[in-house]
Order: structure tokens, then sequence, then C-alpha cells
């Protein structure tokens, strides 16, 4: 496995793609019209306000991750792909680049428990989103 930078906007509907499927996977709280919304603005929003790093097998993009400073903004891993260090490889990407913080859907247990094993802890919460829907966010640093 590789972790490379996003080589540009072309690779946008892939990353939606494992945007997706991760979701579908991990997100079970997360309202459907909620989920498409987001969706919806993925390439058009949230992917150029990032830097992109992308997690390959074998040529195949399986994850990736957005960073904003030294803040984690996104972490998301193809739903086949989990549990094969896909997850583990991007963040370890991107914490040698000096990443220190992330925030994360406190419904989302596995990824809290996926961040504390890696020496995060829980610095504060919010009762809801950035966008001001009803999903608490933990606020980690490492």
């Amino acid at each position: 496995m590789t972790v490379r930078r996003a080589a540009g906007p072309h690779e946008y509907p892939r990353l939606v793609e494992i945007w997706r499927s991760a979701v579908d996977a991990t997100h079970d709280f997360l309202a459907a019209e909620h989920r498409d919304e987001i969706e919806s603005r993925l390439a058009s929003d949230h992917f150029p306000q990032v830097d992109l790093y992308v997690a390959e097998r074998e040529g195949v993009a399986v994850g990736f991750a957005g960073v904003s400073g030294t803040k984690l903004e996104m972490l998301f891993v193809e739903a086949g792909a989990r549990g094969q260090g896909v997850g583990s490889a991007l963040l370890s990407c991107v914490v040698a680049g000096g990443v220190a913080a992330v925030d994360v859907n406190e419904q989302n247990t596995r990824a809290v428990a996926f961040y504390r094993r890696r020496g995060f802890t829980v610095t504060g919460r919010s009762a809801v989103d950035d966008q001001g829907l009803p999903y608490p966010l933990l606020h980690l640093t490492l």
C-alpha cells in the first residue's frame, strides 16, 4: 500500500465513492438526507478546502484523508478495506506532516477508539456538528 498526495480534481469521483462506502458502513446515526447533502457538496465545497492524501493498494484508491493546517478534517476508508491498515497508514502519514487534532462524531465509537489507540485524547465536545446538525463532536488532540 502507498499513500500519496491527491493528483487533482479528476480523482474526486473515486474519493466520493470511498466516502459513501465508508459512511454507509460506519455512520448509521446519520440521517439519509444529511448524508446525501454532504455527499452532494464533497467535490465542490469540501475537497478543495483541504490537502488530500490517497491510500492506494495495487493502484486503486481505497482510502483518503483531508488536512487543513494541523487538523485532520476527514479520513475515510472504503468499507471492503477496513481493518487492513489503510486508516493507520493515512493517519501515520498526516501525523508525520504535523496533524495534531481531529473532530470525530461521538456516535462513531469505532473511530473514537481508533484515534484514542493512536494517542489522541478527548479535549472537548460540541453538542452539534460544524453545520449545526444534531451530531455531537468530540474534539481530540495528539
